[in-house]
């Protein structure tokens, strides 16, 4: 257990956590020259094609140190992206230390912030690292001088590097080894090993991804699995290498995986401890509960998809916890799943994933967040669904979420973001200035009206030079509208959304806009209307696509090509009486992206 040591990389998103642990892999020669490529550990499509991390990659590495002792390193590839924050707290609680990269150029940001605060909760052991330090942009000393300021280190303790080129490996590595502390753990004591992350293989089944904390995990043993009481037999252990690598055993302190042959997804939770059935030890205190802050209605195109949707979701979440689903009903797309997200990209990340890997074409209605109603006899409900709001005769307040945002920019940006954040209802509460150019703003939003554009409109008038992250705060009253789209009189269930009353007739109008861009012209005439109730807040005319049946008309008197006009516009009329309004899948989505 002393050559053992669990670490993992935290940053914000782009300061190249990924690149690092490409040349940290090199440094230990973990991958073959065969193998080798850029984004190593981001195993997924999508990850490369967006060139961000998604989820948390484990890798086990071997070292050998200048005192002649080989050395085994477990370290963990994490996401920088606040939607993805949950991948981050899990794979902490599996660490003794983390690598704290901040990029040279760029400086600590908002993500970098509450990582570290994240990781001196569960007392890690913080190697500082400024990374991306051959660029010709980089301001290495203003940048020390912040990690000093935030971590309260020495100048000693940081280490310049490079994910590039390799600069500050073998100094890292020796950090790894001198710096963070060796597993603590009573190899002689029951197993406890805890469930940090899970896939679903459709040939092996559920592959669970552990750290031991006590006792020694060994191959063919009959395991317990304490949260869902299920017991099953230990077919394959083994180390996290590029390729998994069975082995007789997982030692004390040490990661791995197991391979169980278990087909039912929900039989496997993260966060739940792993103990031995003939020789039980305690449960470990898990991770905190995952509290999703957008919750969206996902329904199959064709209700016949609906179990085969149910199945996809289910081993979706075993490799995504964050991700909570419960059944609802729609009266315009039938039978579905209200989803829980913890942000915008979370929602699409997992949208994408469920066409890619499980080929399953899905409507997404219009997020929003949990909002608490209390009604006139005193009971207080959750609605996450615009249909559940009761009518104003029966509630006597409603509530909504809000959060402490926390925006770190340069000083020339300070002016548009305020306005930006006052737009969206929200109160300044502190101004920290970090250096002369840069400074650190605390305000209080309301959580619906960062949901859709917020993060999009703060990147384009900080021109990207603004970090952004937030904590759930509580829940303040508020004046809840539900805003219904009809076309041509009927409601489109999937577009009914809650919005503050100040908002409903901006976002309405922008909506109604939105969706005659968007919808494809009919032979008949379409009204596309918000409402609140009854009354009609905003109004566009989709017109008609119309023939020219005048055309066989050379001259002669003008009541006969009135008389074909009058024929058509009743056809028209008809049309429309029984006419239906189709909505493609992709207005729904781009519907919500209001400018």
């Amino acid at each position: 257990m002393k050559n053992i040591r669990n670490f993992c990389v935290i940053a914000h998103i782009d300061h190249g956590k990924s690149t690092l642990s490409d040349r940290l892999l090199d440094f230990t020669q973990s991958v073959g020259e065969r193998e080798k490529m850029d984004q190593q550990l981001d195993d997924m499509d999508l990850e490369r094609e967006r060139g961000i991390t998604i989820k948390s990659h484990a890798i086990q590495m071997h070292y050998p140190h200048t005192d002649g002792e080989m050395y085994t390193f477990n370290m963990i590839d994490t996401p920088g992206h606040v939607d993805f924050s949950y991948e981050v707290s899990r794979s902490i609680a599996a660490c003794e230390g983390a690598l704290l990269l901040v990029d040279a150029t760029q400086g600590i940001q908002a993500q970098t912030i509450s990582n570290l605060f994240l990781a001196l909760e569960h007392d890690l052991e913080i190697i500082p690292v400024l990374n991306k330090v051959d660029m010709e942009t980089a301001m290495i000393e203003e940048m020390a001088d912040q990690m000093i300021d935030l971590t309260g280190c020495d100048r000693e303790d940081i280490i310049l590097a490079s994910g590039k080129t390799g600069i500050g490996v073998p100094e890292i590595m020796k950090a790894v080894v001198e710096r963070i502390p060796a597993p603590k753990g009573d190899p002689e004591a029951p197993l406890q090993a805890l469930i940090f992350d899970s896939v679903f293989n459709p040939f092996r089944g559920v592959i669970a991804y552990v750290r031991v904390m006590n006792g020694v995990l060994r191959k063919n043993d009959n395991l317990r699995f304490i949260a869902t009481k299920s017991v099953y037999e230990a077919n394959e252990v083994g180390a996290m290498e590029i390729t998994p690598k069975p082995q007789p055993q997982i030692e004390c302190g040490s990661v791995g995986y197991i391979v169980t042959g278990l087909k039912t997804s929900s039989e496997i939770k993260v966060g739940d401890t792993v103990t031995l059935d003939d020789r039980p030890g305690e449960r470990l205190g898990g991770f905190e509960e995952v509290k999703p802050m957008v919750f969206a209605g996902i329904f199959p195109l064709d209700n016949d998809d609906f179990e085969p949707l149910r199945d996809s979701l289910e081993k979706l979440q075993l490799n995504d916890a964050s991700l909570v689903f419960e059944p609802e009903t729609s009266a315009a797309l039938g039978y579905g799943f209200r989803c829980g997200f913890l942000g915008m990209l979370h929602l699409e990340i997992v949208q994408e994933r469920l066409f890619r890997e499980f080929n399953m074409d899905v409507i997404t209605t219009v997020p929003n967040v949990t909002y608490r109603v209390t009604d006139t006899k005193g009971n207080v409900t959750e609605i996450r669904n615009p249909a559940d709001l009761p009518d104003v005769n029966h509630r006597a307040m409603v509530e909504e979420p809000m959060i402490t945002a926390q925006i770190i920019t340069t000083t020339e940006y300070i002016g548009s973001i305020m306005t930006l954040c006052i737009d969206k209802r929200g109160t300044l509460t502190k101004q920290t200035y970090l250096s002369p150019e840069r400074v650190e703003l605390h305000f209080i939003l309301p959580l619906a009206e960062i949901v859709f554009d917020f993060y999009d409109r703060l990147k384009s008038i900080s021109r990207g030079y603004a970090s952004f992250d937030y904590q759930p705060k509580d829940y303040q009253e508020t004046d809840l509208v539900r805003m219904d789209i009809k076309l041509n009189g009927e409601n489109v269930d999937a577009l009914s959304a809650l919005v503050h009353r100040s908002k409903a007739e901006y976002i309405g109008r922008g909506m109604c806009k939105k969706l005659r861009e968007l919808l494809p012209r009919q032979q008949f005439m379409i009204a596309i209307q918000a409402a609140i109730g009854a009354k009609v807040i905003a109004r566009e005319t989709l017109s008609a696509m119309r023939k020219d049946v005048t055309a066989k008309c050379y001259g002669g008197d003008i009541s006969r090509k009135r008389k074909l006009l009058e024929k058509q516009k009743a056809g028209k009329r008809k049309m429309r009486q029984f006419g239906k309004v189709e909505v493609p899948q992709k207005a729904f989505l781009d519907v919500l992206k209001l400018d």
